[in-house]
């Protein structure tokens, strides 16, 4: 007999082949049981606690968006569009602010940041996020802890902005790991 969780996790690969137009060995190839490898003693503190298993992974191409507030850049939101590969095929989802994350099917997972750590200065930072919300069945139904790591760009401007109230999109990459409870 399937565990609940297993049955999720075959559901997700359906999914990601149906909607996603992925094959099955493409949705398999981003997933795993075991949980990211993060460089240590810098980002030990977005490591997801014990009793969490990986559910699910994504590929995230957007942008993070700023305001100038005639002093300094204001994070806004992010906005990026989910894949089930490294190559950016295979649409799964979005993410948008919330911080939220909506799979094709609906289902929603909003989360709170619990911490940070930046491996790169060069880019955002590297985040462990809790769930506070989620909605609809789905793949983000069960959702406890998001990890948002391998980060490039979305930093804020580094010059001022042209006008108060001035917006930027700044291109981002990063990779998200969705965990739930272990069976």
């Amino acid at each position: 007999m399937h565990s609940m969780k297993t049955k999720r996790l075959i559901a997700l690969v359906l999914l990601l082949t149906v909607a996603g137009g992925t094959s099955i060995s493409a949705a398999r190839a981003g997933h795993n049981n075991h949980m990211q490898s993060l460089p240590s003693p810098l980002c030990d503190k977005v490591q997801v606690p014990p009793g969490n298993q990986l559910a699910f992974h994504a590929y995230a191409l957007g942008v993070q968006i700023y305001r100038w507030n005639g002093t300094t850049w204001d994070f806004v939101a992010p906005m990026a569009t989910l894949f089930a590969d490294a190559s950016y095929s295979g649409e799964v989802g979005i993410h948008y602010a919330g911080p939220t994350w909506e799979s094709n099917s609906g289902s929603k997972v909003i989360a709170r940041r619990l911490d940070g750590c930046t491996p790169d200065p060069t880019a955002i930072p590297w985040l462990l996020l809790q769930t506070v919300s989620s909605s609809r069945s789905g793949i983000f139904s069960s959702v406890t802890y998001i990890q948002r790591v391998n980060t490039t760009g979305g930093l804020a401007p580094s010059t001022p902005g042209a006008s108060i109230g001035a917006v930027e999109q700044v291109p981002y990459r990063a990779e998200y790991f969705f965990y739930c409870e272990e069976d």
